[in-house]
């Protein structure tokens, strides 16, 4: 069994062709622009839109645990007592209430993602693994999930920030056709600044992938605050032409805070408020300089 915060289906940004998504729970890093702050968790947790409440209470009166109340004419979840039954979410009338995370087996999987096995065929897509990070999740289930995915002709992406042991993604090697791998930034103070870890291992896993022979597109999330200078996309350029990284495309990725709505449904804060994507015109002379250094496949967006 592993961990599902959902499935996308008809995604067109997460890889080649038509593709179907699938968000694995769980990342050791902690990216403060991050837009999927339900997959950061490896387990089960509630979610509640409070802001469209009409304050029925009907939630309160059948939580098992005691952890939703009134207070100050709202109604209120403790996250230190909820224990993600989901008894709150059969009766919230609004249906503003959810558990995130999913449990599927290798064959409960397979099936649901074999539903759209035409589409991949006609445009030449498949599955994208991703998360959260996928890397870090139970990895005799996404190997076998791999397995019998290729078996089928299904293609398989996986979509990572690298930040997981080499070892996973050495044993996916055989059944992956590419990687989506992040770089945000070769400033490892600043990468522990905004993402919550240093990119030693980042690095040294993409190099491992290079050599390996594996087929890579490498995605930098842009933000002004953390990458958007020449300075940083030249730093990022000189480390791949130095480690002879071997880049089938480049995704400048601009940023965006869609998914700041999120963060209060699970209990967070944003805190990427003060972060702001570069101008579409910086963007493109940012893939102006991928492209004078020799990096032909380079795209603004997924």
């Amino acid at each position: 069994m592993s961990l599902i915060t959902s499935i996308q289906k008809y995604s067109i940004h997460d890889g080649d062709g038509i593709r179907t998504t699938v968000f694995f729970k769980g990342c050791l890093l902690k990216c403060v622009w991050c837009h999927n702050p339900e997959t950061q968790s490896y387990k089960k947790q509630p979610s509640y839109n409070k802001e469209q409440c009409v304050g029925c209470r009907s939630c309160e009166m059948v939580c098992p645990q005691h952890a939703i109340h009134a207070e100050n004419g709202k109604v209120v979840t403790d996250l230190t007592l909820c224990d993600s039954c989901g008894t709150c979410t059969d009766y919230c009338n609004q249906n503003l209430r959810e558990i995130i995370g999913k449990e599927y087996t290798v064959d409960e999987l397979v099936k649901e993602l074999k539903k759209d096995e035409m589409f991949y065929e006609e445009s030449g897509g498949g599955v994208t693994l991703s998360g959260g990070e996928v890397m870090t999740a139970d990895m005799e289930f996404v190997e076998e999930l791999c397995k019998r995915l290729r078996k089928l002709g299904i293609t398989v992406t996986i979509d990572t920030c690298g930040q997981a042991p080499w070892e996973n993604y050495e044993r996916l090697l055989p059944y992956v056709e590419t990687f989506l791998y992040d770089i945000k930034t070769m400033d490892n103070e600043i990468h522990k600044k905004y993402i919550g870890a240093g990119n030693e291992l980042i690095l040294s896993n993409l190099e491992k992938l290079s050599k390996a022979g594996a087929r890579i597109y490498i995605r930098i999330p842009t933000i002004k605050e953390v990458n958007g200078t020449d300075e940083s996309m030249k730093d990022i350029i000189d480390y791949l032409h130095d480690k002879n990284i071997h880049v089938a495309q480049v995704n400048l990725l601009p940023y965006h805070n869609t998914g700041s709505s999120k963060y209060e449904k699970i209990g967070k804060v944003y805190e990427g408020m003060d972060l702001h994507a570069p101008s579409k015109e910086e963007m493109e002379h940012f893939t102006g300089l991928f492209k004078e250094a020799g990096f032909h496949n380079v795209k603004i967006g997924g």
